[in-house]
């Protein structure tokens, strides 16, 4: 099936913060020169795996969402046109945790990985260096495989293999973003030293309509080089940025350059730390001075993408996930398209305001778009017609496309029916309902849509069967999550596999207990991991070295450990209520309810204890009038009908089942069922190397020691694989 659509973008329409008006998005960057023919149809598949960050079911208007101003994404219309689309898939809560069951195949209460990952997180909460990743289970049919972009499912700092860690868990090339917490630096609002912190709030230097903006000034480039831009580049901050350079405004070029202008300075999507791993375990860090680091994060990925995938032999199978940092916050505006008066407009835009969130997100969405049919072109998948749109033909490619969101919309940034209270972050439908769009020669009758109940985890299982394995749980040692998916693709009229859902978001280890500290965003939550992420997201942090008060009244530098206890500080001086989200949120469904199970930290001045609350809702999924989980909605439990009852208690026993099915194996570090002399060898490994977070750290101190040993040997002969974990 040849799918076309002429036009690349629509214009958008969107409520600015003070007044109407129309923004769009575009992006004047090139495509590198296609790749060659595809390769002959009798190879096996290759594998194009896309992520999109922050982007929900609301989000695309392909799914009949989108609220009042959907964003132009005609490139994903394309291949939702020329394959299948699936309406409702789950995915987790947050980044880390959809990233680690997509990987493993597995869903958190395995991995371990219950929240996005920040830096106090031990190795105990990443992705295992024993577990049979993706990468791991494609090489067994020949595959090559690359990650490009956000990574998330590990942390250099606290993870043995340090900068080499992509390489570790089975991928034979990364090229992307190592940061400290996994996701995008907060915005740099002195734009690269040209003023105090705090005047610039999306990074560049504005126009002069602004304060503090300018029309003239010098661009200087970290290799030393500058140009002088005026009246002829249209808001020259924003385009210097665009181009990698800092601003420095109403000046002309100077030798040497201002010793103020600091190009060592993260700034968001624009400026961030680049690392390579490559196929022979090598490392190379980019210093933030190199072009690399200096791309627009979206710019990059498709980039890097593109010279990998064409650098492959014609006959070498690959999969490439592309794993975009976009639309995670911080937001910002994309690369600015002088040709777009649309575009040039949101240069106008506070990003510290709120209200700019939506605004900002459809921008980022649609430079998405953009580039995901700029990598299309680029690898010889589809080509630009006559007329600027897509020409793609999936049938005559040997390459199966894959696009995924990763968890639900952020908070404001959720579109309508949805609800941004319920958001991210939750159990609830707008945080884990979410898009996935099937493309490729192995889709029997494309255009459809299929109606029935996926996991983001299932996606393993269908990589696998696209690779030729019929079985794929009998290629890994452990319980895999994964269903089958592939029948779906082949058989328009396959009944649906999945007949139950499952998701989960909840704590990481930490040494010593520790958790994230809380953060209020209108409600007080603790999923964000650290300070800046908390205050990136608009949101007063209040845990450890906050400098939070009510009325005047400071809060202890130390912080609070649980939002229950921000919550007693801020009434007891006077300061308004807030509601608090739970620490764990774990959800369950069938075809027709679903349950939540939310558990929260009660604490007066000498305990805290859990409060776990269970609720059942009536859920449906049509794309247009969709039955949402909404506060107030859920069923009374001591009132329910006979049917209502008897889903109830199936759901109950069904959360109870996934439960016992994880089997604690204390000493098996390696995760093979058995703890034995090999454990004790790798513990030694370990413990002789760093001595610090491993996947032995079975006391979760932060140390890998002879504390760890001794349950190791106290467990000696456990054999725990009949248990099935």
């Amino acid at each position: 099936m040849r799918s076309t659509l002429k036009s690349p973008r629509t214009p958008l329409l969107i409520a600015a913060i003070t007044s109407l008006m129309i923004i769009g998005c575009s992006d004047s960057s090139q495509a590198p020169e296609p790749a060659a023919p595809p390769v002959p149809a009798e190879t096996k598949p290759n594998i194009l795996f896309m992520i999109l960050d922050d982007v929900g079911m609301d989000q695309l208007e392909i799914f009949g969402f989108g609220g009042a101003t959907p964003p132009a994404t005609p490139a994903i219309a394309q291949l939702a046109n020329a394959g299948v689309s699936f309406t409702d898939t789950w995915s987790m809560p947050a980044c880390s945790v959809t990233r680690g069951t997509l990987f493993e195949g597995r869903f958190p209460l395995r991995t371990n990985i219950k929240a996005a990952l920040g830096s106090n997180d031990l190795v105990n909460s990443m992705t295992s260096p024993y577990a049979t990743t993706l990468p791991k289970l494609l090489a067994k049919q020949g595959y090559e495989s690359a990650l490009i972009g956000k990574f998330h499912i590990a942390l250099q700092q606290n993870y043995p293999a340090g900068d080499a860690l992509v390489h570790d868990l089975g991928w034979d090339y990364f090229a992307g973003w190592l940061d400290e917490s996994g996701d995008p630096s907060s915005i740099d609002t002195t734009a690269g030293g040209v003023a105090p912190p705090g005047t610039y709030s999306c990074g560049f230097v504005p126009g002069a309509n602004l304060p503090n903006g300018a029309d003239t000034g010098a661009c200087y480039h970290a290799d030393g080089s500058c140009t002088e831009q005026g009246v002829n580049v249209v808001v020259p901050g924003r385009s210097c940025r665009d181009e990698g350079g800092i601003f420095d405004p109403n000046t002309n070029c100077q030798s040497p350059r201002p010793e103020r202008l600091n190009f060592n300075q993260l700034n968001a999507h624009s400026v961030s730390p680049v690392t390579y791993n490559f196929a022979d375990g090598s490392v190379e860090k980019l210093p933030l001075t190199d072009p690399r680091t200096r791309q627009f994060r979206a710019n990059f990925a498709i980039d890097a993408a593109a010279e990998w995938i064409n650098s492959r032999a014609p006959d070498q199978a690959w999969m490439a996930t592309v794993s975009f940092a976009s639309i995670h916050t911080p937001l910002v505006q994309p690369p600015v398209d002088p040709n777009s008066p649309v575009s040039v407009a949101a240069s106008d835009l506070d990003c510290a305001n709120p209200l700019a969130q939506r605004v900002l997100s459809n921008l980022m969405i649609e430079t998405l778009d953009l580039e995901i049919a700029r990598l299309l072109v680029a690898t010889g998948l589809a080509s630009y017609n006559a007329d600027g749109g897509l020409d793609y033909a999936p049938e005559s490619t040997n390459t199966m496309v894959v696009i995924i969101g990763d968890n639900g919309s952020l908070g404001l940034t959720a579109k309508a029916p949805f609800d941004v209270g319920r958001s991210k972050g939750s159990a609830y439908q707008t945080g884990v309902w979410v898009p996935l769009v099937v493309s490729g020669p192995l889709v029997n009758n494309p255009g459809r849509q299929v109606s029935a109940m996926v996991n983001a985890v299932d996606l393993y299982a269908l990589f696998g069967e696209i690779a030729g394995i019929t079985d794929v749980q009998a290629e890994v040692p452990r319980t895999l999550d994964a269903v089958s998916m592939l029948p779906y693709l082949t058989n328009p009229e396959q009944a649906a596999i999945r007949h139950w859902n499952y998701t989960e978001i909840g704590l990481n280890y930490q040494p010593n207990e520790v958790i994230n500290g809380p953060c209020i965003i209108g409600a007080c939550t603790q999923i964000p991991n650290i300070r800046s992420i908390c205050e990136d997201n608009n949101g007063t942090w209040w845990g450890e070295d906050n400098d939070a008060s009510t009325n005047g009244v400071l809060a202890p530098t130390e912080g609070f450990e649980y939002c229950s206890q921000a919550l007693d500080f801020v009434t007891k001086n006077g300061g308004d209520e807030f509601d608090i989200s739970p620490l764990i949120s774990i959800a369950v469904r069938n075809e027709g309810f679903k349950l939540v199970e939310n558990t929260f930290k009660d604490c007066d001045p000498d305990t805290c204890i859990d409060r776990v609350v269970l609720e059942l809702y009536e859920i449906d999924e049509p794309l247009n009038t969709p039955w949402l989980d909404r506060e107030g909605d859920e069923l009374p439990l001591d009132q329910l009908s006979a049917s209502q009852q008897e889903a109830f208690t199936e759901l109950t026993n069904q959360l109870a089942a996934i439960r016992a099915s994880v089997i604690d194996c204390p000493g098996d570090g390696n995760i093979d069922g058995v703890v034995d002399d090999t454990d004790l060898q790798e513990w030694e490994k370990y413990a002789s190397s760093t001595g610090l977070s491993s996947v032995y750290d079975f006391n979760f101190d932060g140390l890998t020691d002879a504390l760890d040993e001794a349950i190791i040997t106290a467990n000696i002969g456990l054999d725990c694989r009949a248990s099935g974990t």
